[in-house]
C-alpha cells in the first residue's frame, strides 16, 4: 500500500506515475525499463507509463506520485491509499501488428483499439505505432469501423430539430475563416448551427483560436443547448465538450508527431460531426499545389470517401472542392483574421472579397438543406441575409452571449517585406506562409501573424509592400525576419 502525490506536471495526455528507487511496496530491479502501471484504489483502475525517481523530496519511498493527466483521472485527494500491478500491454496491440503486417482489420479489432485509447491503456508511443500502421493504407469499411469507433458512447442530442447543420473545412489554407462567417448567416437564416472548432493544430491560427478574439469559446453541453436554443448558432471549441474523447487524444499524438493522415483526418471531423448531433454537413476541400490537397484526382477520391462513410453513417455530407491555391482573406493569425471577419460582417468597402465570396458561396450550400427552399437559392438568401446587415446583428448576439473576449492588441514588432522587382503577384506559396506566420508566433499569440497586402493578379512595383510580419516578441520577430529572407512565399511574373 502506498499513499498518493500529485506532482504537478503536464505530460501531453499521457498519464504517468512516479516511484521512489528504494519503494518499500514494490521491488524495482525487476523493471529494466519504463514500463506500464495499473493503478488501484479510486471507482476504477487507471493505467499510467511508471518512471523511477531517486530524489525523496519528489517521492519518498512510500508514495506514488502522479502527474496532472493521471491525478485528474484517479479523481483521489493526495495522501489517499493505492496499489499498483504491473500490466501486459492491452490485447488490442496483437491488431496493430496485423495492421504493420499488411492486413485489412475488423470492426471489432478498431472497436478493441479506440476503447484502449479512450481507456487510457495506450501511452502516446502507443497511438503513434497505430497511427503508422494505419496511415500506409485504410480500406473505405475500415474507416467506416474507426470512425463509429471513435464516436463512441457520449453523443449530443438536439431533441426537437429536423436538421442540425454545421461546416467543415480541411484545412491547410492560411487566412480562410468562413466558419465564423458562416455560423452568422446561417443562424441568422434560422438553421441551427453549433458550430465546434479546434485551436491551432499545424496552422497560425484555428478557428476557436480567431473566434476567441471576438468571445468566449471554451462552454460546456448545457451552455452550448441554450445558446443554440436562444440565437441559433454558437462557435465553441469541441475540447470542452466530453465527445469522441479518443479522437482527442490521437489528434494531440498527430500533433507531436506532424502526420495527419487523410483517412484519419476523414474518421476524426465526421466522429466529431456525429457525436454533436449534426446530421447535415458541408466539407469543404480546397486543392491547390501548396494546399493539403494537392489535386483534383486526390480531392474526388476523399469526396467518394467522406460521401461512403456519411452515407453508412446516416448523416447527410456534401463536399465541395474549392480553390485552395493562394490564402484566403488578408490577415493570417487570430486577431488579424478576426478583423477581416468584422469587416464581412459589416459590408466593409475594404472588406476581403475571396473570404466575401467564398462564405457565401458555402453557406448557400448549408441553406439549400433547408427542404422549404426551392434548390439552388441557397447563395441569393446567404447574400441577402449579410448585405442587409442580419448576418452582423446574429454575430453580436452570439459574442454576446458567449462572452465578449476582451481585446487583444496586434503585434507590435513589424518589418515590411516588399517586391524586389515590378510586374504581377503569380502565385503565394501557402505552406511557406503559413511557416512565417508560425515563428512569427501566431500559434502562441493572437496579435502575432501576417498581414497580406498583395494577392494573386494584383500589380506591384519595386519596393512596394507585399505583407507585413507582426509579432509580439523579439525572438519570434528574429526568426521570422529570417525566414522571410530565405524566400517570402511570393513570386513576381512579368506579363
Amino acid at each position: 500500500m502506498l499513499t498518493l502525490k500529485h506532482l504537478p506536471i503536464t505530460s501531453f495526455n499521457e498519464n504517468v506515475a512516479y516511484l521512489h528507487k528504494d519503494c518499500v511496496a514494490y521491488k524495482l530491479d525487476d523493471i529494466k525499463f519504463m514500463t506500464k502501471v495499473e493503478i488501484h484504489g479510486g471507482a476504477k483502475p487507471i493505467y499510467a507509463f511508471l518512471n523511477i525517481v531517486d530524489d525523496e523530496s519528489i517521492v519518498s519511498p512510500d508514495q506514488l506520485a502522479l502527474n496532472t493527466e493521471a491525478f485528474e483521472q484517479i479523481n483521489l485527494p493526495e495522501g489517499a491509499n493505492i496499489t499498483l500491478a504491473l500490466t501486459p500491454p492491452p490485447p488490442s496491440v496483437s491488431s496493430i501488428k496485423r495492421k504493420i503486417a499488411g492486413n485489412i482489420l475488423s470492426p471489432n479489432e478498431y472497436q478493441a483499439i479506440i476503447t484502449d485509447i479512450t481507456n487510457r491503456r495506450y501511452s502516446n508511443m502507443d497511438i503513434a505505432a497505430f497511427l503508422v500502421a494505419s496511415g500506409s493504407f485504410m480500406t473505405p469499411p475500415e474507416v467506416l469501423a474507426m470512425t463509429e469507433s471513435l464516436v463512441g458512447n457520449q453523443t449530443i442530442s438536439w431533441d426537437n430539430e429536423g436538421i442540425v447543420v454545421d461546416h467543415h473545412c480541411l484545412g491547410g489554407i492560411p487566412g480562410n475563416k468562413t466558419d465564423i462567417i458562416i455560423t452568422a448567416i446561417v443562424s441568422a437564416y434560422g438553421l441551427p448551427i453549433p458550430k465546434t472548432a479546434s485551436r491551432s493544430l499545424s496552422s497560425c491560427a484555428g478557428v476557436a483560436d480567431t473566434m476567441s478574439v471576438l468571445a468566449n469559446v471554451d462552454l460546456d453541453e448545457t451552455q452550448l443547448k441554450k445558446l443554440i436554443a436562444e440565437n441559433r448558432g454558437a462557435l465553441v471549441c469541441h475540447s470542452g465538450l466530453q465527445i469522441a474523447v479518443a479522437n482527442r487524444l490521437i489528434s494531440s499524438v498527430e500533433r507531436q508527431i506532424g502526420i495527419t493522415q487523410q483517412q484519419h483526418l476523414i474518421s476524426s471531423i465526421l466522429a466529431i460531426k456525429i457525436a454533436m448531433g449534426i446530421t447535415h454537413l458541408v466539407i469543404d476541400i480546397p486543392v491547390g499545389p501548396n494546399s493539403r490537397i494537392k489535386t483534383t484526382q486526390d480531392a474526388m477520391r476523399l469526396r467518394k470517401l467522406i460521401e461512403y462513410v456519411g452515407d453508412q453513417m446516416g448523416i447527410e455530407v456534401d463536399a465541395v472542392i474549392t480553390d485552395g491555391s493562394e490564402p484566403i482573406g488578408n490577415g493570417i493569425g487570430a486577431v488579424l483574421e478576426a478583423r477581416d471577419v468584422m469587416k464581412v460582417l459589416r459590408n466593409k468597402d475594404d472588406a476581403p472579397q475571396d473570404l466575401r465570396e467564398k462564405s457565401l458561396f458555402l453557406a448557400g450550400r448549408i441553406i439549400d438543406f433547408d427542404p422549404k427552399l426551392r434548390g439552388g437559392q441557397g447563395y441569393f438568401v446567404a447574400k441577402e441575409i449579410l448585405n442587409s446587415g442580419r448576418a452582423l446583428e446574429s454575430m453580436n448576439r452570439i459574442i454576446h452571449a458567449q462572452g465578449k473576449a476582451p481585446q487583444p492588441t496586434l503585434g507590435h514588432l513589424t518589418r515590411d517585406i516588399v517586391a524586389s522587382e515590378s510586374g504581377y503577384v503569380e502565385s503565394i506559396d501557402n505552406t511557406r506562409i503559413n511557416r512565417i506566420g508560425v515563428l512569427a508566433g501566431a500559434s502562441q499569440n493572437p496579435g502575432a501573424g501576417l498581414d497580406l497586402l498583395k494577392k494573386v493578379g494584383d500589380k506591384v512595383e519595386q519596393g512596394e509592400t507585399l505583407f507585413r510580419i507582426h509579432s509580439m516578441n523579439s525572438i519570434d520577430f528574429g526568426y521570422a525576419n529570417t525566414a522571410v529572407d530565405g524566400n517570402n512565399g511570393y513570386v513576381i511574373a512579368h506579363h
